[in-house]
């Protein structure tokens, strides 16, 4: 299940779009520094967006909670679940992992990466518990069925207030995306380059 993923934001990707419909972003932490990164793992710092009275609030949050027996809760099932009276997140992110066994001759385990096809960036459905946040999974679509039997609940741009708010049904919302919107590439082992038969 996704235990890293990335987040190299575009100038304001995707944070333009609450501008774009007049919905004000707020910084309770202070304005924090969004490096890029390539890896965000369990346990890391990492923004969230969550729902104020005012607008949306932007503050860094620690990737998963601790379960009464002391395991990191860094994804959450949302299959049968109700949200309403959780506190809801939208994570931002511009890429997520996906591991598979081992190819011939590797130790390590092959690392697949995730991209929404046409844009930049997009949201990953959250709860927020204990001052961190999990990601919610679900049913895998198709493009990541050949690679796990779950996945992360992918917003796409401009639909983070849905989920925020609420404004539609929670099945309708926890889903995985269509067939065709996520490309995949292998980072590791590296594919290798300049071959002229693989």
């Amino acid at each position: 299940m996704c235990n890293t993923y990335r987040f190299t934001p575009l100038a304001d990707q995707p944070f333009e779009e609450f501008r774009e419909i007049g919905i004000q972003l707020e910084f309770p932490g202070g304005k924090p520094n969004i490096e890029p990164r390539d890896d965000i793992r369990i346990g890391d710092m990492a923004p969230v967006v969550t729902r104020t009275d005012g607008g949306v609030a932007v503050r860094m949050t620690k990737w998963a909670w601790k379960s009464p027996q002391g395991r990191p809760v860094f994804n959450y099932r949302s299959d049968d679940r109700s949200f309403a009276d959780s506190l809801r997140c939208a994570i931002p992110a511009d890429g997520f992992y996906e591991f598979t066994d081992a190819l011939p001759g590797q130790k390590r385990k092959t690392k697949w990466l995730f991209t929404l096809i046409d844009r930049p960036a997009f949201w990953i459905a959250g709860v927020i518990r204990d001052g961190a946040f999990a990601m919610l999974t679900t049913a895998p679509g198709p493009d990541v069925a050949p690679y796990h039997d779950r996945q992360i609940v992918l917003l796409e741009p401009d639909r983070a207030m849905e989920w925020l708010d609420l404004t539609r049904p929670g099945p309708d919302i926890l889903r995985s995306l269509p067939a065709g919107r996520l490309a995949v590439e292998r980072v590791f082992p590296p594919v290798e380059t300049g071959q002229l038969f693989d």
